[in-house]
């Protein structure tokens, strides 16, 4: 059997892109991931009590405001 240009070409271009679409699909669930876990520290960091201490003290600060 000829080994045809066109299906020599093909063959390399099967080898090279098929590993490079699992590689960017292995990023994109990565960043994905990443996503995820970025969104779950945000609503975290907002419950801490720390900020519910602020939060607490602005009150009473415009509280105080408030009555004078």
């Amino acid at each position: 059997m000829e080994v045809n240009p066109i299906l020599f070409w093909n063959g390399l271009l099967t080898l090279v892109i098929a590993p490079a679409i699992w590689v960017f699909r292995g990023m994109f669930m990565e960043v994905k991931r990443l996503d995820i876990l970025l969104n779950k520290t945000r609503e975290e960091y907002a419950k801490r009590d720390d900020v519910k201490e602020d939060m607490h003290n602005i009150m009473d600060a415009m509280q105080r405001l408030e009555d004078k």
